[in-house]
């Protein structure tokens, strides 16, 4: 039998096997019987988003409802190279009569289900998000039991989430928007088993819903995608509104097809489905297609043009002002960040402008134990953080204190290797070092680091949560630097606290930005990358290095995996952008933004350049080209703002209203442009390994290697993009990639110069030295 079906104006041939739908249906349940699963078919009625019925295919017989007849053809298709997997499209059509406000869902059924089984749908709920929830929006203000309480559970803010509560059923209604990668996944303990399925963002009927729907004995549960998505609340910045979906009404002959992919698998661990996600999460979708529009030179050039007018004189004191105003924030978003490639541009008047910040924040913002408040106002009165009226002294978050030990030492080697060491004060050495030590007493009293701490005391005020995931980076390169074999045991202890608490039992890490809860979120999860890799840097173990590979997979589930479509009159729909790649910032804050917040992510490309998994390169390669969208540039408007400014928003859902589905905010956040930067710094343009022939290119060009010998290689480099690029290589043989690669290898990378719409030819000689020929 043949059918057409036009999708968003793509019309699509699909012939059906004469196997019987229950044929088809048990041998797909054999697939899914170790998990005691099976697949069923509905179509649901409703009455605005309440649901009025809904009606099960039955075999072969034709689904009868009051006002139609539906009819159900089914195909399955073994997977080739996966024998784990099966891609399912399921057709439905109204044969007779009409099917008014209805919706069509394929559902994956579980008996004998378990609620410690581990539940992650990317960027939206990890762990069933299935643990105490307060409040009822943006950033709820803490209850008093969660202040200096060693015992206090994870607290996240009111988001989608299956029950903690015995006796209560629950469930969870997304829409494919609402996910970075359109998939359901869980673990079963008890099983050794893993479950993903991957499915499509839309259909004509718009974008698909997925449900995941737990009864009140929590021992059945229902993973659903349907066609469209029918909520009955969408999820918000921490609560919910009337989702305003609309079932649509069907007439004879109507139709839509849904294609989904499911992976059984047998997984002994929460790690071993995150690393089975990261491997498949493209493969339903296909690989996106990263557009090359702004070389990574320019980008540095447009944004450090912004940061050297924004370093200002106030009577706090002299810094580069964070956001949109005067006030200073260390760490996080802003302060100590974008003074790292200020520093780079090698320029006397920016380095004095950096010592001066560096001045500032170390007179007046370090308490005594050590520890530092998270920011001043610009009168010079400090910014306390997460306060409770019962508790007085003065809270600053740890996240804030693990970004200035990281930056503060990344800026000492900087300085060091472009020959200005003699410039490092001796305060900026001390504040670091006890800085480092502040963290070393509070790990040694405490066994973590907490989420708030008090910086005249030194005391965690709140504990608990992933806040600390930089720490582990920031006491390995203190170490080195200051040659103190304790900062790395302390390192080393923490890091594999935190990957065995959070990573490997809860498959989450959270916690660590100010406006969020204990909520999971991806800086923390890039954030504990960046302190794998640095203990495998400094270390030479492979068991950091096994680590990280489960950490990136984690860190992927954050990242979107597809190139999603935005509404045709949004503002990235008109600009055509494609978003892969871009950041989902935390279960409570639901959109994505363009970068990791705040880091360039080349440990990515560590991981990468350490294991020859390509995987990891691709993942920062889109990261950077989703960033590179967003940045507001001549004919490429997305701010409304300055040349080379970016926001955080890059919004495929609709939790700010279905307004705001693909619409940027008419401001800017420094984060995002400083993100943007440190990319274009700290990842190589071109990345070269002459003896296998490979090479992986992450600036915006074309290259391919056109003779390969020994000695050199000539490669063609193709520059599409309307800006003159000079792009960095990184040339090194197999033996030279076994070697950490330097913190501040940048410096000396060397670069070719590639005018706008023109291709050279480039010979790289042995040293890695390119030429023009």
């Amino acid at each position: 039998m043949m059918f057409l079906r036009k999708s968003f104006g793509v019309l699509v041939c699909c012939s059906w096997s004469v196997v019987s739908l229950a044929q088809q249906q048990e041998s797909l349940n054999k697939i899914l019987g170790n998990l005691n699963g099976s697949l069923n078919f509905s179509v649901s009625q409703f009455k605005g988003t309440d649901l009025v019925s809904r009606q099960f295919f039955s075999k072969n017989s034709p689904l009868k409802t009051n006002t139609g007849t539906w009819q159900l053809q089914f195909k399955h298709t073994p997977v080739s190279g996966h024998p784990e997997a099966v891609d399912i499209a399921a057709s439905f059509r109204v044969s007779e009569g009409t099917a008014p406000s209805s919706a069509v869902e394929a559902s994956l059924d579980f008996g004998r289900w378990n609620p410690k089984n581990y539940v992650l749908v990317p960027a939206s709920v990890y762990n069933g998000n299935r643990y105490r929830a307060i409040g009822d929006g943006y950033s709820p203000a803490y209850p008093k039991d969660m202040y200096y309480n060693p015992s206090v559970p994870l607290t996240i803010s009111n988001n989608p989430r299956l029950s903690i509560e015995k006796g209560m059923p629950s469930t969870v209604q997304l829409q494919t928007g609402n996910a970075a990668t359109p998939a359901m996944c869980f673990f079963s303990e008890k099983e050794k088993s893993g479950f993903i399925v991957l499915t499509g963002q839309l259909t004509k009927l718009g974008n698909n819903g997925l449900t995941i729907s737990e009864n009140a004995e929590k021992d059945s549960c229902r993973f659903g995608i349907s066609a469209p998505a029918v909520r009955k609340l969408a999820p918000g910045f921490g609560d919910f509104h009337n989702s305003g979906d609309i079932a649509p009404d069907w007439k004879t002959g109507d139709e839509v097809t849904l294609n989904f992919r499911v992976y059984v698998f047998k997984a002994e661990s929460i790690p071993a489905l995150l690393t089975k996600f990261m491997e498949v999460r493209k493969d339903f979708s296909g690989d996106n297609q990263p557009r090359n529009l702004l070389p990574m030179s320019k980008l540095f050039e447009v944004v450090s043009t912004i940061t050297r007018g924004n370093f200002v004189q106030v009577p706090a004191g002299s810094y580069y002002t964070p956001e949109n105003n005067k006030d200073f924030q260390l760490g996080w978003v802003s302060g100590m960040m974008n003074t790292y490639p200020m520093l780079a541009l090698n320029d006397e008047k920016e380095r004095s402008r950096v010592a001066a910040e560096l001045d500032f924040v170390v007179n007046k913002l370090q308490g005594k134990s050590g520890y530092f408040y998270g920011g001043i106002k610009a009168n010079g009165e400090i910014r306390p953080e997460k306060m409770h009226p019962d508790f007085k002294p003065v809270q600053a978050m740890v996240r804030k204190n693990s970004d200035a030990l990281l930056w503060f030492m990344k800026h000492l080697m900087l300085l060091k290797a472009q020959g200005h060491g003699n410039t490092i004060k001796a305060a900026w050495e001390t504040a670091a070092e006890k800085l480092a030590k502040a963290f070393v007493r509070t790990w040694k009293s405490s066994g973590e680091f907490g989420q708030y701490i008090a910086p005249e005391t030194g005391e965690i005020a709140v504990y608990n949560s992933t806040a600390a995931a930089i720490v582990p980076a920031g006491l390995a390169l203190a170490a080195d630097y200051f040659q103190n074999k304790e900062f790395l045991t302390v390192a080393a202890a923490s890091a594999k606290f935190y990957y065995r608490r959070d990573v490997q039992q809860q498959g989450l890490t959270g916690g660590d930005c100010g406006d969020i809860s204990q909520d999971a979120n991806s800086e923390s999860a890039f954030g504990f990358l960046e302190s794998l890799m640095a203990l495998y840097h400094y270390t030479g173990d492979k068991q950091w290095l096994k680590m990280a590979e489960v950490q990136a997979a984690l860190c992927s589930t954050w990242a979107i995996s597809y190139d999603p479509v935005f509404p045709e009159n949004s503002a990235i729909g008109k600009l055509g952008s494609h978003m892969a790649g871009a950041v989902w910032a935390s279960i409570q804050n639901k959109h994505a933004a363009p970068g990791i917040c705040t880091a360039s992510g080349d440990y990515l490309f560590k991981l990468f350049r350490a294991t020859g998994n390509v995987k990891y390169a691709d993942l920062i390669r889109d990261i950077q080209h989703a960033q590179a969208e967003a940045v507001n540039m001549p004919g490429h408007i997305t701010t409304n703002n300055l040349i080379g400014s970016s926001m955080e928003r890059i919004q495929p859902s609709d939790a700010e209203g279905k307004g705001s589905i693909g619409n940027f905010i008419n401001t800017r956040n420094s984060w995002t442009e400083t993100n943007g930067i440190l990319m274009a710094m700290e990842l190589p343009g071109i990345y070269l390994r002459p003896e296998s022939k490979k090479m992986y290119v992450f600036d915006h060009v074309e290259a391919k290697i056109l003779e390969n010998n020994g000695s050199e290689t000539i490669l063609s480099i193709h520059n599409p993009t309307r800006y003159d690029a000079s792009v960095s290589m990184l040339r090194e043989t197999e033996k030279q990639s076994l070697r950490p690669l330097s913190y501040t290898a940048f410096v000396n990378w060397p670069k070719v110069n590639i005018k706008a719409g023109e291709t050279v030819k480039v010979r790289i000689n042995k040293a890695g030295v390119p030429g023009l020929l």
